[in-house]
């Protein structure tokens, strides 16, 4: 996709900052090594990521309808498959428990947990989706899965590219339910495709803020061929209040609620149904539940 960087009445001196930044964020990524791209994790790539990305999204802002900037994050990180590498080296650190999967926030599991399970009982059950087989996608040890998904669903999936959480989840975490767990995925989701028509419900939390929007576009569209009659994918992760937050450290972009919606529309998935979720501390970012199909 191509973006105009003219201004409809010429150029203001207010935009010419976030122009500049914005071609220089091109150019340097058009220019930059592949090989560098996968396996450096120097500051200046660091800093790129950081410090451009952000001043080429208010350029964006600016200058283009929020419904059409949904292929922005695979545009312009460039540097794809250091993104994603940086996710995996971020998570090889973190603990295989309730604790690193909640990071600082484990107090509000349970709040989690029980808003996660109220939303889901409004799209299963006679006439809606059944409770044979789901998919926790980004299962990480299986929180999820135990909490909200094993009391519903027959059978269960586990898909997340971390093998020690999905080791743990088996082995200890999931107790006797483990036997319920009829496969686990070790795959990143912008490589993985889901078996056809098998899952009543997807589920994705905390997850689509670690793909590209392209891939997170791709996935969605993979996913829908997997449900089965009145499946449903529900997606429940932070929400930028405004535009979208690229963290640099875990790799984690977090969109707006409206940019979410264009990339699911593009999936060819409609929303069914949209709710906040209540009861988390203001200074987390606020946490959307989406119900589609």
């Amino acid at each position: 996709m191509e973006i105009s960087l003219e201004d409809d009445n010429g150029s203001s001196s207010a935009n010419v900052e976030y122009k500049g930044a914005h071609q220089a964020f091109r150019d340097r990524w058009k220019g930059t090594d592949e090989t560098m791209c996968r396996h450096s994790m120097s500051f200046h790539l660091q800093h790129s990521l950081r410090s451009d990305f952000f001043a080429s999204y208010l350029y964006l802002l600016e200058k283009t309808p929020l419904v059409k900037l949904f292929p922005v994050t695979c545009e312009y990180i460039k540097g794809e498959k250091q993104f994603y590498y940086r996710a995996q080296q971020f998570y090889e650190d973190v603990a295989a428990s309730e604790e690193g999967m909640m990071g600082d926030f484990v107090e509000i599991s349970n709040v989690d947990l029980e808003g996660s399970r109220q939303f889901l009982k409004r799209f299963v059950g006679p006439g809606k989706a059944g409770t044979h087989c789901a998919l926790d996608c980004g299962s990480g040890i299986g929180r999820v899965t135990r909490g909200v998904l094993l009391p519903v669903f027959e059978k269960m999936e586990m898909a997340d590219m971390m093998e020690h959480f999905l080791l743990h989840a088996h082995e200890e975490y999931l107790g006797d339910d483990a036997d319920r767990i009829e496969t686990y995925y070790c795959y990143n989701l912008q490589e993985f495709t889901p078996p056809k028509n098998k899952y009543d419900v997807i589920w994705m939390q905390w997850v689509a803020c670690h793909l590209t929007d392209k891939d997170l576009m791709n996935f969605l569209f993979r996913c829908k061929k997997s449900l089965r009659p009145n499946g449903v994918i529900i997606m429940k992760d932070n929400m930028a209040r405004q535009g979208c937050k690229l963290d640099s450290i875990d790799s984690t972009i977090s969109r707006h609620l409206d940019i979410m919606k264009c990339i699911i529309a593009k999936a060819g998935l409609e929303v069914l149904e949209v709710e906040l979720q209540e009861g988390f501390p203001d200074v987390i970012m606020p946490v959307w539940m989406i119900a589609m199909k």
